[in-house]
């Protein structure tokens, strides 16, 4: 990063995964070898113009294996001068859902599935040796829960009708259907959102791809919040093995984080804790990773 916090301009973005299957508690993980560097690493790639990070890590890890994944938490990023550029690479623990046939070719020649350990020393670089660390340090087999801010819908004060009735402006249907995708990545079996317009059309594009209804919940709506409510729906979602995504409003959200907080001793309403200030930007997502009740990761997404 430039001192100013800022990444550089010519930096390299990159995406991939440590994609495991198998038990939870004896996983193997797959490596892939790169006959141009004879060399074993997680697979990964380069980002294409304009590409999310997710997209591009399903992208990669499909085209270097053959694999179709779902996405778990994230795993901390790689740094490194690559040609004399600055290269970050984003990487995110990945369930095997499908094998798809695998084609040797110039880039990638042999996946190897192997148990943790032995993929430790067959690692070439340290860097994937220390994400094979944090790949350990948590269970891969997380359930998501997703909070999803609804996307962009033009001005609350232009807007003369019913407020719970305006509709998502061109940039936030184009927002929507970005959405339909990243949210694939993370599987989600149950959609929820507050009954306005906007909420229910920023799923409605995930819906239609993936056949699943949007079931309507008022507590989670400006008009009609309830926080109990919502942190009954968020406290059956923790419960269950189900993927489950939430739609609702930037006034609602941070109250609801804050909630989730307060469950396991963290944050109160008005001091963060651990899950930060749930303060989402129109469109954008967070992920709750839990297993046996418990949030052990949470990731913010942009759209």
């Amino acid at each position: 990063m430039t001192d100013d916090g800022r990444e550089p301009d010519d930096l390299i973005r990159a995406a991939g995964a440590l994609v495991w299957r198998g038990s939870p508690d004896a996983p193997e993980v797959a490596l892939v070898h790169r006959p141009a560097y004879d060399d074993w690493s997680f697979p990964k790639g380069k980002l294409k113009r304009g590409e999310h990070a997710v997209a591009g890590a399903l992208r990669e890890v499909a085209e270097e294996t053959g694999l179709t994944v779902e996405l778990g938490r994230s795993l901390p990023p790689t740094r490194y001068i690559h040609r004399g550029r600055p290269k970050r690479v984003e990487h995110w623990v990945a369930r095997m859902v499908a094998e798809g046939p695998f084609t040797p070719g110039d880039e990638v020649d042999e996946v190897a599935w192997l148990p943790v350990r032995e993929a430790g020393r067959r690692l070439s670089y340290e860097a994937d040796v220390v994400l094979l660390r944090a790949f350990g340090e948590v269970s891969p087999a997380t359930t998501p829960l997703v909070l999803v801010r609804h996307a962009l819908a033009g001005s609350r004060k232009e807007w003369k009708g019913d407020d719970d009735e305006r509709p998502l402006d061109k940039n936030g249907r184009r927002q929507a259907e970005t959405l339909a995708g990243l949210l694939g990545a993370f599987g989600p079996a149950e959609l929820v959102s507050s009954p306005s317009e906007r909420c229910v059309r920023t799923l409605q594009p995930y819906a239609e791809r993936s056949g699943l209804p949007v079931r309507l919940e008022p507590a989670l709506s400006e008009s009609r919040y309830d926080p109990d409510a919502c942190l009954r729906l968020v406290t059956e979602a923790l419960a269950s093995d189900r993927s489950v995504a939430l739609c609702s409003h930037g006034k609602v959200l941070p109250e609801l984080i804050s909630g989730i907080d307060g469950l396991a001793g963290g944050g109160t309403g008005d001091r963060p804790g651990r899950l930060g200030d749930g303060k989402l930007r129109k469109g954008a997502f967070m992920v709750l990773h839990h297993t046996g009740g418990v949030v052990v990761a949470a990731d913010d997404y942009p759209v």
